[in-house]
């Protein structure tokens, strides 16, 4: 057997490895947020929601609003856009183009993926938020947009920090993070915990598929006009 007819069978079973893989995640994930929504309107989680509500007052305590609406801005649009600006200049400058280009696919995307689910399902927000909060409940637009992007900060600290303890490190802080905001928007009453477990699953969801589209037109692109590309750069100017 010869070597290309090797790397050939490496990389079609490297393929459909990955494939299957995004497939079951993403199958998971789907079923999740679908027995979710089933639970909310069939009223068959309201013990479980009343009951976070107490656990994260509990958790949080009464006199912690202002410390606790500090977590809840990391997730917030503004923070989030402006933050992806940022990782996208600095990646442009560390000449990662297509990582450039993930970013605001996978943070825009969750921003309308996220209405566009919220107009479907219609959900009220809960009675009695501590701060003001406009718009739908269902998701919780907070913990999709945290599981996306800081779950795609999660995917490029394991895929480029070369130092383990570092690389855990900065996983276990993001992961932490994620979770934490998602605390928050139940503490704060601008959420039901249903709400913030449907935003985490779809978020997640998006960013399983997202990523493996964008590595496959990533791949396409350089097969296609690579040798184009590098044709054109040896002629002299």
């Amino acid at each position: 057997m010869t070597n290309s007819i090797r790397r050939l069978l490496a990389g079609v079973t490297l393929f459909f490895t990955e494939f299957a893989i995004t497939l079951l995640l993403g199958t998971v994930g789907v079923v999740i947020f679908l027995a979710l929504s089933r639970e909310v309107f069939d009223q068959d989680a309201a013990t479980f929601d009343a009951s976070a509500f107490r656990w994260t007052r509990q958790l949080f305590g009464p006199e912690r609003q202002q410390w606790v609406q500090g977590i809840t801005f990391l997730a917030s649009r503004n923070f989030i856009t402006a933050t992806a600006l940022l990782l996208v200049g600095w990646l442009l400058v560390r000449r990662r183009r297509w990582y450039s280009l993930l970013v605001p696919v996978v943070a825009l995307g969750s921003i309308t993926l996220n209405l566009v689910l919220k107009q479907f399902y219609h959900r009220p927000r809960p009675l009695l938020p501590l701060v003001s909060a406009s718009g739908l409940s269902f998701p919780s637009g907070h913990a999709m947009i945290s599981a996306s992007f800081y779950g795609l900060l999660i995917y490029l600290v394991q895929a480029h920090v070369r130092s383990a303890a570092l690389r855990w490190g900065l996983t276990t802080g993001l992961a932490a993070l994620i979770i934490l905001i998602g605390l928050t928007r139940v503490y704060l009453r601008v959420h039901y915990a249903t709400d913030v477990l449907a935003g985490f699953t779809a978020g997640l969801v998006w960013l399983i598929v997202a990523i493996p589209l964008l590595r496959q037109l990533e791949i396409t692109a350089k097969k296609r006009f690579g040798k184009q590309v590098q044709s054109t750069e040896k002629q002299p100017v």
